[in-house]
């Protein structure tokens, strides 16, 4: 791309939400603003859940859990002729696609353009090009992963997923990446439509976390999806889930940050 490698800005939001400005445009990743459809799962979420700038060009989603996919803040972060753009919808019968009938329903009540990509499906929202990649959600749900280039750097999020056999694939077709944001909780889940519950975690933790940043070949590591919802023994995460991150990463060469939300990665730092 022709544009200067400093013109990219990620600002990462609450949980797993980034904004990615460059110029002039902006686009939102698993923007969340509204908690409230959680408590019944996970409890409260504590911390801040800072708003992107109004205007974003798109709003992308990982996948429809609720606390990955707000309709309506999407709607609100959007353009007019803005676009969503997010994985195929769950199939099945209703305890099996309880957890992503939240967000279908909410996308069906706000005005705003929605696309499904398949894995390995590119969109060139210019400056921004957009590629959906695989990704394995804990519980059986659509996921995918997004790698965003504009301004000519390269970053990848990856939403709650799982470790899985496809970070070598992404690195091979898509890599290098400046930087990887990561969900690094490894939360472990006893939730009432996954019975019996699984002592195994449903997101990485730090350690598969760093890992994947590692493989990825990343320039730098951050985590996401941390701290703000932990409501044992419902939703249980590791212990100390950023600090464990910087170490595990460190441990594998490859340099770590934390950003709090609202912070701006400053490249240059």
């Amino acid at each position: 791309m022709s544009s200067p490698q400093s013109n990219l800005e990620v600002r990462r939001l609450g949980w797993a939400g980034l904004e990615l400005v460059c110029s002039g445009r902006s686009l939102v990743i698993d923007l969340l603003e509204d908690a409230s459809s959680l408590a019944p799962f996970v409890g409260e979420v504590h911390g801040p859940l800072p708003s992107p700038v109004p205007g974003a060009a798109a709003g992308l989603v990982t996948h429809l859990h609720a606390d990955h996919a707000d309709p309506a803040a999407l709607a609100r972060a959007l353009t007019p002729d803005g676009l969503i753009l997010r994985p195929e919808p769950a199939r099945g019968e209703a305890l099996e696609t309880i957890a992503t009938t939240f967000a279908e329903q909410g996308f069906e009540k706000v005005a705003v353009e929605t696309r499904v990509l398949e894995p390995w499906e590119s969109v060139d929202l210019e400056p921004f090009m957009v590629t959906a990649v695989p990704a394995v959600d804990g519980f059986g749900d659509p996921q995918i992963s997004w790698v965003v280039e504009a301004g000519g750097r390269r970053i990848f999020h990856g939403g709650d997923t799982v470790f899985h056999g496809f970070w070598w694939r992404i690195a091979m077709r898509l890599g290098p990446f400046d930087a990887a944001f990561l969900p690094a909780n490894g939360a472990v889940c006893d939730f009432p439509h996954r019975q019996p519950p699984s002592a195994l975690v449903a997101t990485m933790d730090p350690v598969q976390a760093a890992t994947a940043a590692h493989v990825l070949g990343a320039g730098l590591a951050v985590p996401i999806h941390y701290d703000a919802i932990h409501n044992p023994p419902v939703y249980a995460q590791v212990d100390r889930p950023a600090e464990s991150f910087t170490a595990a990463a460190a441990e594998r060469g490859v340099e770590a940050r934390v950003l709090e939300p609202g912070e701006t990665l400053d490249w240059a730092a």
